[in-house]
This record gives structure tokens, sequence and C-alpha cells, in this order.
């Protein structure tokens, strides 16, 4: 049975109670019993349980979830407390360094006090088996993820601001009503793209600017935590 925050759920009814949602379950089912996959199962909708739906003030969109051991947690581009950064959170890190500079960074790739805030950090593939990246993708998340979109689309408040970082985000823009919404595109922060114009974006400065034109209270990016030095090694 698929458990979801009520707003969520009632945004979602359409097509969590279809067939293609119910295939999609058992298919991740039984892999679950067959293979490791991540994030564990109780984290699989952790965005959609620390961002209300009717408080999403941004939204950043990842692809797969991390395949690492101890990695997915249910947030896109985030990790636990005192794992390891993966070389594109540390890419945000560089980017926000810039962006602010003077400002401490942190140093966990947590990045839950952003979900709180009202970043909807979503993955447009959920979930995937250990070690093996993209396992998952084309088996009915993308649809599910989708929906998500656009329940943002149509319910959240006014002037969400939607950062679509790299093509395969950028391919959702369709979804958005840009009337309604703001779009921000930029590179993948992903070590492979962030020169190609990712960093240099001022892409959160520029989120948080769209945030207060229209009154809203900007993002926090950044706690007061330590530096970690070997960022910018």
């Amino acid at each position: 049975m698929l458990t979801l925050p009520s707003k969520w759920a009632a945004a979602l009814t359409e097509y969590t109670t279809s067939a293609a949602c119910r295939v999609l379950l058992e298919k991740i089912a039984s892999e679950r019993r067959k293979y490791q996959v991540f994030p564990p199962e109780d984290a699989v909708f952790r965005a959609l349980e620390l961002t209300d739906l009717a408080k999403v003030k941004v939204v950043i969109l990842g692809q797969d979830p991390y395949h690492d051991n101890n990695q997915a947690h249910g947030l896109a581009f985030s990790v636990p407390q005192g794992v390891k950064m993966p070389p594109s959170l540390r890419n945000i890190y560089k980017e926000l360094a810039a962006e602010y500079p003077g400002t401490a960074i942190p140093d966990s790739g947590d990045l839950t006090h952003w979900a709180e805030q009202g970043v909807l950090l979503l993955n447009t593939v959920l979930t995937v088996r250990a070690h093996c990246a993209n396992s998952h993708a084309h088996w009915g998340w993308e649809e599910f993820t989708d929906e998500i979109i656009r329940a943002v689309n149509r319910h959240a408040p006014t002037g969400v601001v939607f950062m679509l970082w790299g093509n395969p985000a950028q391919k959702k823009r369709g979804l958005i009503d840009e009337n309604r919404h703001h779009v921000l595109c930029c590179a993948h922060p992903s070590p492979l793209s962030a020169y190609r114009g990712f960093f240099n974006s001022n892409i959160f400065r520029r989120a948080n600017e769209l945030l207060e034109s229209s009154a809203q209270k900007p993002i926090e990016w950044l706690k007061n935590d330590q530096i970690q030095e070997s960022l910018f090694l």
C-alpha cells in the first residue's frame, strides 16, 4: 500500500490508484526481495514527506538515487550526515561558495535543511539497485515523478522556481506553466558538465531573487558550519 502525505496523496490519487502505479510498486517489491535496493523502503518518498505541497518554493530535479552504500536517503543530490560528498554535490557547494563569498560552507552533504524550507529535491527515478546506476530507469518512475511535477505546477502557490540542471531535467520544462512559475536552466553540476555552464551560473542567487520578487522568503542555502578545506583542493 502506498502511503503519502495527505496533500500529495490527494493531488496524485489518479496516478497512485492506476494499474501502472500498481505494476511499478510490485516490480520494486520483487526487486527488493532479490537484490539490495536504495534508498531504504521508508525513505523512497522522503522528499514529499519533508516538503509539503502547499509550501513548495523551489524544485530541483535529479536523475536517479546514488547507488553506493549509505548514500541515498530520498533527497536528490543529498547524502546523510557523515557520508563523503559525491562529486556533483561538491560542485554545488563550490558554486554556492562563489555566489556567497565569505560564507561558511557546510561540511555535511545532508540537504534536509533545504527540503524543510520548501525545496523539493526530487529525483525523476526514485529507486536503484545497489551499485547499478540507472537500473530502475524506464520502469515507470518517470511517469510517477512527472505527475509530481504536474501537481506542483497546478497546486503549489504561484511563483515556484524550477531549477532544471542539464538536458534530462530540462526536458521536463513542458510540464511547467511559466505564466505561474519560474524556470531557471543551467548545466548539470556533474564534473562532466559543471564547467560548461553550472559554475558561474549564479543559479542560487537568481532563485532567491525570484522568490523575493513574489514576496516569498528566500532559501537559506548555507548553514553556519565549518568550511571543509578539501572541498577546494
